[in-house]
């Protein structure tokens, strides 16, 4: 399999930095930005000089390099790059091209990520409102933009925009997708987590335990995702009282956590500190005590 797809790229008519991009990608998606940054940089530098600074190519470099600042939290350096490549792009193929909405979404997660929502949500109706006329109201292009808004409505507390668009979104999805498409499964989630800060807890409630049950089914008991989503429910429960409900979940994503991803995990020592405030909820300080000692 190793062999096929390096002898792909070592076809003929590939750039000479084909494989530098190549293993930047690799070294991306496993979280060694460093290394990444570094050979994204070379690979700029040169297409930029034998392709020119607005080759699409060119700009598809730039773009990965952004994300990769945007991923070590160097926004001003991302912000800057996805700036010049949704000009450039702009220029090139047009206002409304999906390569330059992509670029305009990009950028709008920037400025999202340094709490800019003002220009984050003006470029997100943009894309959006493109993306409907461009590929109608249902293409899975056009659903993420919205859910994209949807988000940076919630940010700011505009409960009522933001569901709005995650209803959509969530129905539209269930009729293109089907129910328990993992696509489905984050929008719904997106959408519980929208009634919770309203207080709408039924609602939220009632969504989150058809993700637990659709992600235990499709993901097992201990994927991450749906320990994720067991976490979001036990929330619901704690701002309801339902201290005994809350505490009993939250036991067991702590359990589980610390089996698959050891006791040190960001993700465990979240779940280890959620379970703590449950248990100070109820005066059980012998018990918070023990998971913040843990």
């Amino acid at each position: 399999m190793n062999q096929l797809y390096f002898s792909n790229i070592f076809k003929t008519n590939t750039y000479y930095d084909d494989i530098n991009q190549f293993f930047a990608h690799v070294l991306y998606y496993n979280g060694n930005w460093t290394e990444a940054k570094k050979l994204q940089v070379e690979v700029v530098e040169k297409r930029q000089q034998l392709l020119g600074p607005a080759h699409p190519d060119t700009l598809t470099s730039m773009g990965n390099l952004a994300l990769t600042y945007r991923n070590q939290g160097k926004w001003t350096e991302a912000e800057k790059l996805q700036v010049e490549v949704m000009e450039k792009r702009q220029q090139l193929l047009g206002p409304a091209h999906p390569h330059t909405l992509k670029s305009m979404g990009n950028l709008a997660v920037t400025y999202s990520n340094q709490g800019k929502w003002t220009e984050a949500e003006k470029l997100e109706v943009e894309v959006m409102e493109k993306f409907q006329q461009l590929l109608g109201p249902a293409h899975s292009h056009t659903l993420t933009s919205m859910g994209n808004l949807a988000l940076t409505y919630k940010w700011q507390g505009k409960w009522t925009e933001s569901e709005k668009l995650e209803v959509e979104v969530m129905e539209k999805r269930q009729k293109l997708l089907g129910p328990a498409h993992p696509d489905t499964l984050t929008s719904m989630g997106n959408l519980a987590v929208t009634y919770s800060n309203q207080g709408k807890w039924n609602e939220a409630e009632k969504l989150q335990a058809e993700v637990i049950e659709k992600r235990q089914q499709l993901l097992g008991p201990a994927h991450p995702h749906t320990l994720t989503s067991m976490g979001n429910l036990a929330a619901t429960y704690r701002n309801q009282g339902k201290w005994n409900e809350a505490e009993k979940l939250q036991v067991e994503v702590m359990e589980k956590f610390q089996q698959l991803l050891g006791p040190a995990h960001p993700d465990t020592l979240i779940s280890m500190g959620n379970l703590a405030l449950t248990y100070q909820n109820q005066s059980k300080w012998t018990e918070a005590e023990k998971c913040k000692l843990k």
